[in-house]
């Protein structure tokens, strides 16, 4: 099954450079933990995750209408819960937890097809330390 949308021409063409955009788009993510308190929420890194339907559109520069959130955040957390029990806490490292939804956000809007995500998170599960590193250096 082929993505319905055609590729984003400013996608990751490799997992290497996946995880780099994963690691950026966590950034851009935890730069709103200061602002939970203003909105009565209290952020914390293991609630970064909700935040990758809307930093996968942004990053995709794809514009956000409130059904396309709504489509790509049910994908992303259906695939989440369908896949959090299966994967022996896995998920219990944010960082990785991350990386899912990222690319289960990319899945819901169809710009990728499940082997692509499957090839991505199998390089991700093998180079949490990287993904990591890359994080803690953006988010100094």
């Amino acid at each position: 099954m082929k993505p319905k949308h055609k590729k984003q021409t400013d996608m990751p063409a490799t997992p290497e450079q996946w995880l780099q955009e994963i690691a950026a788009a966590y950034k851009d993510a935890h730069d709103a933990i200061p602002f939970g308190p203003l909105t009565g929420q209290k952020i914390t890194e293991n609630d970064l995750f909700h935040l990758t339907p809307a930093i996968c559109l942004k990053f995709r520069n794809i514009k956000s209408t409130k059904a396309l959130l709504k489509k790509v955040t049910e994908a992303m957390l259906s695939s989440y819960v369908a896949t959090k029990d299966n994967v022996d806490g896995i998920f219990d490292n944010p960082h990785v937890a991350f990386a899912f939804c990222d690319l289960a956000s990319h899945f819901g809007m169809e710009l990728m097809i499940e082997d692509e995500v499957d090839e991505i998170m199998k390089y991700v599960e093998d180079h949490q330390t990287e993904l990591s590193n890359a994080i803690s250096a953006l988010i100094k």
